[in-house]
């Protein structure tokens, strides 16, 4: 069974790579791309969606914003199993937050020069907010372009999504980015904050075993 894998938002695969599957599996990455000038959100998804191999029975992993991601190349290229890690199954399980952001249409104005380099840099460390007992955090984050950025924290506030049932989802009780309050996930992993993929593999690791079996 092949597993195409998506990361978070501005996330590589350091992330996800001590997380163990079945033998029998076979990982294999889709990296973000670069967001053309002004692309719809439709036709991004087609091009993150040219890497699957739909000829043969395959399943889509998903974690953050890659999990909304791993839920719309679903549509296209519908897929054996789809499971997200600490990402939501639509839009109804928004926090406030994001649902802010939605609102006023924040991101979408933002200049693209608020992403830059330096300002990628202060994200970072805004996200050991989330997880402030992990000393890798700034290893995960390194997808830096300031337009791709910028773009998806807009996709994801403005992410309109009708949950489907049979996707498993599995949420952290600590995540503060996707809090579990607003979710009724499959599986939880006690004391996850967002980071939980890295942090609490071992557990992971045996949901998975126990999914794609």
């Amino acid at each position: 069974m092949k597993i195409y894998v998506v990361s978070g938002l501005g996330a590589d695969f350091k992330v996800l790579e001590r997380l163990e599957f079945p033998e029998n599996c076979e990982l294999i990455f889709i990296d973000w791309l670069i967001p053309e000038k002004n692309e719809p959100f439709y036709s991004y998804v087609e091009r993150m969606a040219e890497k699957v191999d739909p000829s043969e029975p395959f399943s889509l992993l998903g974690y953050s914003f890659g999990g909304i991601m791993v839920q719309e190349i679903n549509k296209l290229k519908p897929a054996e199993k789809v499971v997200i890690l600490g990402s939501i199954k639509s839009d109804k399980e928004k926090s406030k937050f994001i649902r802010t952001g939605e609102i006023t249409k924040l991101p979408r104005i933002l200049p693209v020069g608020m992403f830059n380099d330096r300002a990628a840099n202060v994200y970072s460390v805004v996200r050991k907010l989330f997880d402030p007992k992990n000393p890798r955090i700034l290893q995960y984050f390194r997808v830096r372009d300031p337009y791709y950025l910028k773009w998806s924290v807009e996709k994801v506030s403005e992410w309109k999504f009708e949950e489907i049932p049979e996707v498993i989802q599995i949420l952290g009780d600590k995540d503060i980015v996707f809090p579990i309050k607003y979710s009724k996930p499959d599986y939880v992993i006690k004391g996850g904050t967002h980071l939980f993929p890295a942090t609490k593999y071992k557990e992971v690791s045996k949901i998975l075993k126990e999914v794609f079996v």
